[in-house]
Formats: structure tokens, C-alpha cells, sequence
């Protein structure tokens, strides 16, 4: 057993992970590096990268469908389903080099492929390795919960860490889970020209604002997919290749293939955290604001901390505890300035409040301005003036921002910034944007939050009418 000795040590090369070992090897920490499954992690495997390269696909097949309105002729896609999939895999491989073992160890850091698990509260085991660490930080991850819906055990499905290795064209794909990657594979799959079944226990898209929810789900009903919400499975069944889920309301639902997508674990059960005296909660290990664990030398970051399960999440977090593992200077993370979107088209995004949380809390001080991408120029131009923004504010400052419509997780980028550094409404409605682009939502947005103030006071036409008459 060989024994090492290490200033960090970081369990799971996933993208909190990875960014932990980066950073800390470079500004001269001796960093370990555990990872006994894939480097990149899931966003890489099986996530964020191939969900976005196959939604790609789709919109691909789509457009042709849709040029007649640009003067060039509509045509049915001939896809090659198999041959998508060969586009997720390259589009994967351009990216792992950034996340690869070689890379990681040119920047000094150790790098171990095998799973790692406590023996002591300072001790980490991982093969014939023992690792004693200053600081050790527990980055796994998750995986996807598989529900216990009777009969689900005897039947073929997928989730989204097998779904990228089908390479035959489904014929029916059913889906249990309307979150975001049940939408996002349910658009990616119909435009690919499979039939598509969604099957929701409560209501598709369900932590979104409703309003901005039902713009998305009315254009992928508009495509063809089938949303059937509040429809609980009650059990799956398989018989001559058909895969059938019934509901606890006694609908059912037949097809080719089945996905599950109902959310995501916490990877926790390999790593003996009793060992090292570390509590969890239902959905994660137990943190606090500054990410450490119920053991002071170790911070948990990222999906397996049961928080938001986002990529960028990871990333934030491994930034604040870097400032406290190798400074020594206090770093709480915040979460009121945490952007998220789903990836359908028309995309989904939100920041802070949603308008009915921001009700709740804010009640007559709020003031709730909108914006309708149908008075967009460049979308005009483009023939997809499809969507609403929301921004909810108090006392000049945005409390929450809801965006549904195209290119709404790159608008919300701008809210993110003026929410982390607390900026007014009145710092957007000053900015200047070039003409035409769709960014100048954001803008316009913030114009109508001034526009009853403006154009709606009494005083301010008594302002202006005095002075026209006194002005020379």
C-alpha cells in the first residue's frame, strides 16, 4: 500500500473537480486527484456536452422543415439516427482533451484512476493507495435516480448515461420525467422524426414559472410531442418488444424504448463517510455556507453537496472554497445570483425569484415588468419572435428574471452579472445595444420598468411643459 502524503486531495474529476485541482496546482498546492470512472465527469459523458450535440441535431432536421418562409423550399429530413449519435461522440472527443489525465498532470497534479473511499477522517484509500490530506474535497457527483415503479426492473430502459450509446432509431421513445433533460430529449427526439411520449407525475417543467413553462411546452406540443402531465407510473410492463408504462389514473402508454428521467442521486454510497464522520441529509452531504462538511477538513461541492445540480454550480463553488483551502480568507457562496436554463427551443431561463416566489416575499413592493420577444427586430428578421421576459424588481434592483424564448440562456448572462454585483435597473436601461440583436431584450425590458414613471407622471409633463415655455 503506498502511502501518500498530499496538501489537497480532490475525489471526482467531474467539472467541480477538476476545477479544485487546476486551480489549486497552479497557485502551488500539492493536489491528488482521484477518479475512478470517466475524467470530465458526467457533463462531459454524459450531460450537458452530448444533450446540447444532439439537440443540435434536431434543430438541424428541423430547419428544413421550416425554410419556406425564407424562400427556400421545405424538405423532409433524411436522418441518420446512428449517425447523430457519431456527432455526439466527436463533439465529446473535441472537448476531452481539456478535461483529460495529461492535461491535469501538466499542471502537477496527481492523477489516480480508481474510486476513493474514507478509512479515518483524514485518510482516503483508492486502490493500493493511502492518501493522508490537509484538505480533502468531495466532488462525485451524481447519477440518475432510477424510481422503484414495480416492474421496472424486468424491462430495457435508458437514462442519460446509456441514451448516448443507442444507435438504433427508436420508434416510440416514451419518457418518465418532464424535467429539463426529459423536455430537452423529447424535442431533440421528435425533430429527429420519433415519436415521442412524455409521461409526468405533476406538471412538465414544473419548478419553471408557469407562464414562461407553457410557452415552451405549447411549441413542443406544436412539434409533436405528447405531454401527459399528472400521470404517476404506476408500473412498466414489456411484451413482444413493446415497452408499456400504466398510470396510477389508468392511462397507459405503449412504445419501442423508455427513458427515465425523473432527477438525480447524490454519488455518496462508495465513499464511507461514516468513517470520516461526515453527515448527509435526503439529497446530499450535509454543508455549510462555505461548503465544508460536518468534518472541518473537508468541503463537499457540486451535485453530490445536494444542491442546485448544475454544472456552472460546481464551478462557483470550487472557486469559493479554493479562497478558503489555500488562503485561509473566509468565502461563503451565495446562490440568490445562480443563473439556470433548459435547453429546449424556445430556451428557458431564470435567475432569483420567479414572479410568484418574488409575491410571496416582496408583495406590494414588487413591481413585475415584461417584455414580448414579438417586438424584437432581429427576431422579426429571423422568423422566430417567439417568447417573454419578466423581470421582477424592488426598489430598482432585480430580484428574479424569467426569460422564455430563443436564446434565453445566453440573455440571462446579463442578468447574472447585474444580480452578482447588485446593479439597478437603471444600469441595463443605460447600457447601449447594437441594433439589431436579440440582446436588446434585456434592454427593453428594463425601459418598460421606467416607462410609467416617465410617460405616466402627471409631474414630469408639468416639468416638461414648463420649461418649453421658458426655454429660449
Amino acid at each position: 500500500m503506498e502511502q501518500i502524503k498530499t496538501d489537497v486531495l480532490v475525489i471526482g474529476a467531474g467539472s467541480g473537480g477538476l476545477s479544485v485541482a487546476a486551480g489549486a496546482a497552479q497557485m502551488g498546492a500539492n493536489v491528488v486527484l482521484l477518479e475512478g470512472h470517466k475524467m470530465g465527469g458526467d457533463c462531459l459523458n454524459f450531460g450537458c456536452v452530448p444533450s446540447k450535440a444532439l439537440l443540435a441535431s434536431g434543430k438541424a432536421a428541423h430547419g428544413q422543415t421550416k425554410a419556406g418562409v425564407f424562400g427556400v423550399a421545405d424538405q423532409a429530413p433524411q436522418v441518420d439516427y446512428a449517425a447523430a449519435k457519431a456527432h455526439v461522440k466527436d463533439v465529446i472527443a473535441q472537448i476531452e482533451p481539456m478535461d483529460s489525465q495529461e492535461r491535469f498532470e501538466g499542471f502537477g497534479v496527481r492523477v489516480i484512476r480508481e474510486f476513493g473511499h474514507f478509512v479515518s477522517p483524514r485518510v482516503v484509500q483508492a486502490g493500493d493507495h493511502q492518501i493522508t490530506a490537509r484538505r480533502v474535497v468531495i466532488a462525485t457527483g451524481s447519477r440518475p435516480f432510477v424510481p422503484p415503479i414495480p416492474g421496472l426492473d424486468d424491462v430495457p430502459y435508458l437514462t442519460n448515461e446509456t441514451l448516448f450509446d443507442l444507435t438504433e432509431t427508436p420508434e416510440h421513445l416514451l419518457i418518465i420525467g418532464g424535467g429539463p433533460i426529459g423536455m430537452e430529449m423529447a424535442q431533440a427526439h421528435v425533430r429527429l422524426g420519433i415519436k415521442v411520449t412524455v409521461i409526468e407525475g405533476a406538471k412538465a417543467l414544473g419548478r419553471d414559472d408557469p407562464e414562461m413553462a407553457a410557452i415552451v411546452l405549447d411549441r413542443l406540443r406544436s412539434e409533436g410531442v405528447e405531454i401527459a402531465e399528472d400521470a404517476m407510473a404506476k408500473s412498466v410492463s414489456e411484451a413482444d418488444g413493446v415497452i408499456t408504462v400504466e398510470t396510477l389514473d389508468g392511462r397507459s402508454f405503449a412504445g419501442s424504448h423508455l427513458l427515465v428521467a425523473v432527477g438525480r442521486k447524490a454519488n455518496t454510497a462508495q465513499l464511507n463517510l461514516k468513517a470520516a464522520e461526515i453527515e448527509t441529509h435526503k439529497t446530499g452531504i450535509t454543508v455549510d455556507a462555505a461548503m465544508k462538511t460536518t468534518n472541518r477538513r473537508v468541503y463537499a461541492i457540486g451535485d453530490v453537496a445536494g444542491g442546485a445540480q448544475f454544472t456552472h454550480v460546481a464551478g462557483y463553488q470550487a472557486g469559493v472554497i479554493i479562497r478558503s483551502m489555500l488562503f485561509g480568507l473566509p468565502a461563503k457562496a451565495r446562490t440568490d445570483h445562480i443563473p439556470y436554463a433548459t435547453y429546449t427551443d424556445p430556451e428557458l431561463a431564470q435567475i432569483g425569484l420567479t414572479e410568484a416566489q418574488a409575491r410571496a416575499q416582496y408583495g406590494d413592493k414588487l413591481t413585475v415588468t415584461r417584455f414580448e420577444s414579438h417586438h424584437n427586430d432581429r427576431l422579426i428578421a429571423e422568423r422566430n419572435a417567439y417568447g417573454l421576459i419578466k423581470a421582477m424588481v424592488v426598489k430598482g434592483r432585480p430580484v428574479g428574471v424569467s426569460i422564455a424564448g430563443p436564446n434565453a440562456g445566453e440573455l440571462i448572462n446579463l442578468w447574472a452579472l447585474v444580480m452578482a454585483t447588485k446593479l439597478k435597473m437603471s444600469a441595463v436601461a443605460g447600457m447601449v445595444s447594437p441594433y439589431p440583436t436579440v440582446g436588446e431584450i434585456n434592454k427593453r425590458v428594463a425601459g418598460a420598468y421606467f416607462s410609467p414613471q416617465l410617460f405616466d407622471n402627471p409631474r414630469v409633463k408639468q416639468v416638461v411643459g414648463f420649461v418649453q415655455r421658458w426655454l429660449p
